[in-house]
């Protein structure tokens, strides 16, 4: 059995939280979040490589996966967390669904909405969207460099 049963990807304000949060439930699995992987707003990228090498790999040799958590409020890395071979996961966020996560996931799925759409939602969310346009291009390049939407199983428009 996979323990990444499901990965959703998508832009800021698709609805890859509130998607995870059910399918979890759903599965009896726990959520990972890719806003704990991330090294603050410049660290998309740094977030998939630490999801690839720091959580899947371990898991798939049969190992415990350990890393530490991105404290937004701290600017710093934080408190540690792990998983264990066999520990039932949901991967949320931008950056989750690369060529080399996929292998791992049973089930991909990616979430699009209009830009305006899911900027209204982020700014409902984080009261603030300064970071939009810097978000945006990391999410582009993850876009061009891994074409999440071509890896996913399913596509949905939230």
């Amino acid at each position: 059995m996979h323990e990444i049963l499901c990965i959703v990807d998508g832009r800021s304000g698709s609805g890859k939280t509130r998607l995870a949060q059910a399918l979890a439930a759903e599965l009896g699995a726990r959520v990972v979040h890719m806003d704990d992987l991330y090294a603050g707003w410049h660290g998309l990228a740094t977030g998939s490589r630490l999801l690839e090498r720091g959580i899947l790999a371990p898991l798939a040799a049969g190992q415990e996966a350990v890393w530490r958590r991105w404290d937004w409020a701290e600017g710093d890395w934080g408190p540690e967390d792990r998983a264990r071979p066999g520990d039932r996961l949901v991967v949320e966020g931008c950056g989750s669904l690369t060529l080399a996560s996929r292998e791992h996931a049973a089930r991909a799925i990616w979430l699009d909405a209009p830009e305006d759409v899911r900027r209204a939602r982020a700014l409902e969310r984080d009261g603030e969207d300064a970071w939009w346009d810097l978000w945006r291009e990391q999410e582009d390049a993850h876009i061009a460099a891994n074409d999440p939407a071509a890896l996913a199983d399913e596509v949905r428009r939230t």
